[in-house]
């Protein structure tokens, strides 16, 4: 087991190189995403940042279980599951609230953030990409990065719809859908975690 332990480790480091840079990419971009949302009055940049923000919280608890034990591992995961879950209620609440009080997203500066938010994803994916045999919380950031490509395409469309109509719904959409590839991933981690508790006690997939 000690064996098994440290190769998985070395796996690991092998990739380290990239985990400095991953983890300051991913701290910096939920703050870009709240202060272009807060100036934008934007749901979807907001719904964003929150989405990054679970990024960079799955990374620390990647990081806490990485040398633990397969236990750790699948309780970590459970927990990255389950916030994706809570912050999907957050976004779909904040949506309810701005459509019945009402508000005026910035088309333009939606635009210009979800094509710096996208630069800034294909570097993180690249880097967890370098990570030999990743665990069940690697793929989870993965799954997460994954996640950030969909929901900077979806702020990209509803910010341009948002300028040419002069309408706040395209950025309540984009909102709503951020929360439902919160969903998505959540239960995809979830499953991922239940299906490692399965082979562990079963010693076979499921």
């Amino acid at each position: 087991m000690r064996r098994a332990a440290k190769s998985r480790y070395a796996a690991f480091a092998r990739g380290k190189n990239s985990l400095p840079p991953y983890s300051a990419l991913s701290r910096s971009r939920p703050l870009g995403f709240f202060i272009t949302g807060a100036i934008g009055d934007s749901s979807g940049l907001i719904a964003n940042g929150l989405d990054n923000t679970s990024d960079t919280v799955v990374y620390a608890i990647s990081l806490f279980a990485l040398t633990r034990t397969d236990k750790w591992k699948r309780a970590a995961a459970n927990v990255s599951g389950g916030m994706l879950l809570l912050f999907a209620i957050g976004v779909l609440v904040d949506a309810v609230r701005r459509y019945y009080a009402g508000s005026e997203p910035l088309g333009g500066l939606m635009i210009v953030m979800s094509v710096i938010a996208a630069i800034v994803n294909v570097i993180c994916v690249w880097l967890l990409n370098r990570i030999d045999d990743p665990d069940v919380n690697v793929r989870a950031a993965n799954t997460f990065s994954w996640n950030d490509f969909a929901a900077n395409g979806g702020i990209l469309v509803a910010g341009g719809l948002v300028w040419w109509l002069g309408s706040n719904w395209p950025d309540l959409a984009v909102g709503v859908a951020v929360a439902g590839i919160f969903i998505w991933g959540g239960v995809k981690i979830l499953r991922d975690a239940r299906r490692e508790h399965h082979k562990a006690v079963h010693g076979d997939d499921e």
